[in-house]
């Protein structure tokens, strides 16, 4: 039954009776386009059962007309302050923010999810270490076989892309170092420069950005994509602990492995450095090597490899706890491996900066 609309003659009052429910509406927002524009109350009282399509028609026939509405109960009142209070103009475009507005907030957020992340990572550590701790506790729960898989995955299947760069690096910076110490008449210091600056930094280093964008990465991949098919809860649920099965292993195979890669890079890159002495600047092997004897202490060859299992343990955890953020769709696993390289390096370059002060103070120059 639809909603019987009324218009007395003498006062200007609509009188609507009937149901004002979507489906007895019919014709009536018709009906009342009807209407002229003489109608200054509208009396719901008769009304026997209303919902918000009714309820929003009448409203919409009120603030045209500019008539007010008479005869609601409690309930209903409160239904019309709803329709009133929605029925509200959209912006169709956003709210112009001023440039330093938009800089100061964009600089805000990203500081405080810096933090975040820097507390996620903290914690994640953690439990790394946690589980390291139950692992010695109880060495029946290692995993042997997985770790070893990783030694190959981090280690020995990237040999040949670390040798290539290393190779280059040490041609690149024997090369400019010659060229720059030509000047001063002093190409015999291109054997210090290439044999301390490897050995104590860009060996290393190189190696671990070079980790980063190849294993941490992978790690961050793999891990989101068993947190995406839900492979992760599973082995919550039947006792395993991810932490332990999953994360341990990557760790360990990339702590463990770091310094003998970038001991590895090291002396590629000197080697590489010694063939461009030799072609450039007619320094034979045996005088470049008796000449690295003297000129590198060991004490860089220890820096290099006290920094090396830190960085891969930074690697790792940052490759493994964004993977274990993954959640969602698809589209996050490639997002946290993203931030999983991004982050891995950032760190790597700044706990290096950190080491370079340390050793400084101890006197290891």
């Amino acid at each position: 039954m639809s909603a019987a609309v009324d218009l007395s003659e003498d006062a200007g009052t609509l009188r609507v009776s009937g149901a004002l429910t979507l489906s007895n509406l019919g014709d009536l927002p018709h009906r009342l386009a009807a209407h002229d524009r003489s109608v200054k109350a509208v009396d719901l009282s008769a009304v026997e059962r209303m919902d918000t399509i009714g309820a929003w028609v009448i409203h919409r026939f009120a603030r045209e007309r500019g008539a007010r509405i008479e005869g609601l109960s409690g309930e209903r009142e409160h239904l019309f302050k709803q329709v009133e209070d929605a029925d509200q103009p959209v912006a169709m475009r956003p709210r112009r923010i001023k440039p330093l507005e938009r800089v100061a907030g964009e600089v805000g957020e990203a500081t405080i999810t810096a933090f975040r992340t820097l507390y996620g990572l903290l914690g994640f550590l953690g439990a790394t270490v946690i589980a390291f701790y139950n692992v010695v506790r109880h060495p029946g729960r290692f995993r042997f076989n997985a770790t070893v898989h990783r030694f190959e995955v981090v280690g020995v299947s990237a040999l040949g892309i670390i040798g290539l760069m290393s190779f280059l690096i040490g041609i690149v910076i024997a090369q400019q170092g010659a060229v720059q110490l030509r000047q001063f008449g002093a190409e015999a210091f291109t054997i210090n420069l290439v044999g301390r600056i490897t050995l104590r930094e860009l060996g290393v280093l190189m190696t671990a950005i070079m980790v980063a964008g190849r294993s941490g990465s992978a790690f961050a991949a793999q891990l989101g994509t068993m947190k995406l098919t839900e492979e992760i809860d599973a082995m919550r649920i039947i006792g395993v602990s991810p932490m332990e099965a999953l994360v341990l292993p990557r760790t360990l195979a990339a702590v463990i492995m770091m310094p003998l890669l970038g001991f590895y890079a090291s002396l590629i890159a000197i080697i590489g450095g010694g063939l461009l002495c030799w072609w450039q600047l007619e320094i034979p092997p045996v005088t470049y090597v008796a000449r690295l004897r003297e000129v590198v202490p060991i004490t860089d060859l220890y820096v290099g490899l006290i920094k090396a299992p830190v960085f891969g343990a930074i690697i790792a955890i940052a490759g493994c706890f964004q993977g274990m953020q993954v959640e969602g769709d698809a589209e996050q696993v490639g997002t946290r491996t993203t931030s999983a390289v991004v982050q891995a390096i950032f760190l790597v370059i700044v706990i290096d900066a950190f080491f370079a002060i340390f050793f400084e103070r101890i006197g290891w120059l």
